[in-house]
């Protein structure tokens, strides 16, 4: 039987996960309360929202980035021995 080669790996797969989450959690804390005509709110200036959750946001974007593009190292090897042999067959 031939052996299939999968874009990701079951650990990319797990990093993508784990990114997602990261993500979910930065948009939680950017959530709250909001300013009404009737009243003002001033946690909408809260450090937690302005700063703190859009940076746990990019980090986990640039966390999915990474977990897209990580290549385990018999991934690697794999494309070098198929690059070898198409050179040979060529």
């Amino acid at each position: 039987m031939e052996k299939r080669n999968f874009a990701f790996s079951k650990l990319n797969y797990i990093l993508l996960a784990v990114g997602l989450v990261i993500v979910i959690i930065g948009f939680i804390l950017m959530s709250g309360g909001s300013t009404t005509e009737e009243a003002f709110n001033p946690d909408i200036f809260s450090t937690r929202r302005i700063v703190v959750a859009p940076m746990v946001c990019l980090f986990g974007f640039l966390f999915v980035v990474f977990a897209i593009l990580w290549r385990s190292k018999s991934q690697k090897e794999d494309i070098r021995q198929n690059q070898k042999e198409k050179e040979e067959n060529a």
